[in-house]
């Protein structure tokens, strides 16, 4: 009582004023269900103990030297939205389109809305972007993008399907979180920031260009490209062939820096078949033959179904974009500089190209003294806006 006290004296003095049972009486709209907790610390550093977030979500994508935040307390939701589909295993639910809301007791004013990286599910950005942006007072929601892991192509219908489901789902989280940080602050979000890694940097692209009026900025770390002219089918089966005919021309004329050969044995290893593999299910799914075969050129049914994903690049809030020179599953050369180049004419794009950043911060402490890690610049373009 004496801290939701404190918080209503807080709250008061910033000109907003919530009764000292506002998280009992807040509700997502929307969610077909919802468990709301209040907690002493709703960064990884509590919620790993209390059972609120998934560290298996999140493993591998920042590196051991990310400092900790801690000591934030507030009020935690998660749930999910109604959907037909079973990826997602957090909470034993066996339901998609979960979402988390953390809303701090010490509030800036401000919301930051996050779609999970890969095939992830919605703690994936918590020790990234999560942790960081509520030590700073932000509010903080992320969504699963209704569907998770490897096999999230069998969710949907026509191909395209799941990946269409990825910005339904942003933009239903979107306006959720927006209703419920009003709702319980007794105020709107002065920003609204769009944040996320890799497929979560698509997402912020997709969001900036098909719905600005939610959004006041974005930050995007490497996100996916996805045009009819460059895509990832247009560079990894090159990359695959390469690596297995042992060819490193052919590698880097993918787009490859030839200074992360030291990184290649891992990802073909690790993600450059799979990748090719889930994403020709989703997207072209009367493909038969190995990856490395694959040729987006030939294959009408997967070009219709990239048109229904694509970018423009014609974004209309400014937008903050930072990828790594060693990229080695999303080379820069083929993803960030052509989206750049596409938004350009906007006014709206910044661009900060980072020498020998890698895909996944994880592998920093790998390969000690040769990658950089690039969580910390998003966390800073999180703060500073550009």
């Amino acid at each position: 009582m004496r801290r939701l006290a404190l918080f209503s004296a807080v709250l008061l003095l910033t000109g907003v004023t919530v009764p000292a049972d506002a998280h009992r009486q807040v509700r997502v709209p929307g969610a077909e269900h919802q468990q709301l907790a209040h907690l002493d610390d709703l960064t990884t550093a509590g919620t790993v103990r209390s059972g609120h977030t998934n560290p298996a979500d999140y493993a591998g994508l920042t590196h051991s030297g990310l400092p900790q935040q801690s000591g934030v307390p507030g009020v935690q939701i998660d749930g999910y939205f109604p959907d037909s589909s079973h990826t997602n295993t957090n909470h034993g639910w066996n339901h998609d389109s979960q979402f988390v809301i953390r809303l701090p007791e010490e509030w800036n004013g401000g919301l930051v809305v996050s779609g999970s990286p890969g095939v992830r599910a919605q703690y994936a950005n918590d020790r990234a972007i999560s942790d960081y942006v509520l030590s700073l007072g932000y509010a903080y929601a992320a969504t699963d993008k209704g569907n998770t892991g490897a096999e999230f192509f069998e969710d949907g219908v026509r191909p395209g399907d799941a990946i269409v489901e990825w910005n339904l789902r942003t933009t239903q989280l979107t306006r959720a979180a927006r209703a419920t940080v009003a709702q319980y602050y007794r105020r709107p979000a002065r920003e609204v920031i769009a944040a996320g890694i890799s497929n979560g940097g698509y997402l912020v692209r997709w969001q900036l260009e098909n719905h600005p009026g939610l959004y006041t900025r974005g930050v995007d770390l490497e996100g996916t490209l996805w045009t009819a002219g460059k895509n990832l089918f247009t560079f990894l089966p090159p990359v695959i062939r390469g690596y297995e005919q042992q060819s490193p021309a052919l590698i880097t004329a993918a787009g490859f820096d030839p200074r992360s050969d030291f990184l290649w044995e891992y990802h073909y290893s690790v993600y450059w078949k799979l990748t090719q593999r889930i994403y020709a299910a989703e997207l072209d799914p009367t493909y038969v033959g190995s990856e490395a075969d694959y040729d987006f050129s030939r294959r009408p049914q997967a070009q219709r179904a990239v048109q229904r994903i694509a970018l423009t690049g014609k974004i209309r809030r400014p937008l903050v974009t930072i990828h790594g020179t060693y990229d080695s599953l999303l080379p820069i050369t083929q993803n960030s500089d052509v989206y750049a180049a596409m938004a350009r004419r906007t006014g709206l794009h910044t661009y900060q190209r980072v020498e020998a950043g890698n895909h996944v911060d994880g592998l920093v402490d790998a390969y000690p003294g040769r990658l950089v890690p690039l969580v910390p610049l998003l966390q800073q373009a999180i703060r500073t806006p550009s």
